[in-house]
């Protein structure tokens, strides 16, 4: 088994991958579970939730999507997005990132006093569960990428799937076997961006 830090630094945004799977489905809800279960969240909120799309649900939400945005993008600009959007849709699922509404609203409610603070805390703790996701994915050697089309397909995706009203949709992670390694990556001066206080 990896590392902490080893597996942080292999984690990237795959995007070429394909309906293959290095793992089992099992083992998919498994990672998925178990990420939402141990996510911290502030107040011990646990208001993550989360949609996995396999299969032909998985290539139905790349369908919605690519009908949204042909609703948008002027044709002659059109012929990129669908080929990014083939791309997410050449992966074997999806994940669905939401955080559920009605439980920051009743905290907001409770704790008035940092009623401003629970929807950042909130997408903090999404963020938190994304990475888990997606780094235990990388583990069992599986590419990831995060995409984020949330206002153009969050209703229609909610009607499709049946999605509860309070459910706010946060970021969309399609998986697959790589089909390529990522490429190289640049990194800013971490000293520039490190403070050490004594």
């Amino acid at each position: 088994m990896k590392d902490f830090v080893e597996a942080m630094q292999e984690r990237r945004s795959i995007y070429t991958i394909s309906k293959g799977s290095t793992i089992t489905e099992e083992r998919i809800m498994e990672i998925v579970k178990e990420s939402v279960k141990f996510t911290p969240t502030a107040f011990n909120s646990q208001s993550g939730r989360v949609v996995v799309l396999l299969q032909k649900q998985h290539d139905r939400l790349w369908e919605i999507t690519r009908e949204a945005l042909r609703a948008i993008v002027p044709e002659e600009n059109f012929a990129r997005t669908k080929e990014k959007l083939d791309s997410f849709q050449e992966g074997c699922g999806t994940i669905l990132f939401y955080e559920d509404m009605a439980v920051v609203e009743t905290l907001q409610e409770q704790f008035s006093i940092y009623k401003d603070n629970f929807p950042v805390w909130s997408q903090q703790s999404s963020g938190i569960l994304q990475y888990i996701i997606w780094t235990s994915l990388s583990i069992e050697r599986m590419g990831a990428s995060l995409q984020h089309y949330n206002e153009l397909i969050e209703e229609a995706v909610k009607k499709e799937w049946k999605i509860p009203e309070k459910w706010k949709l946060i970021a969309q992670m399609p998986f697959g076997k790589p089909t390529a390694a990522a490429g190289e990556k640049e990194f800013e001066d971490v000293d520039a961006r490190v403070k050490l206080v004594r």
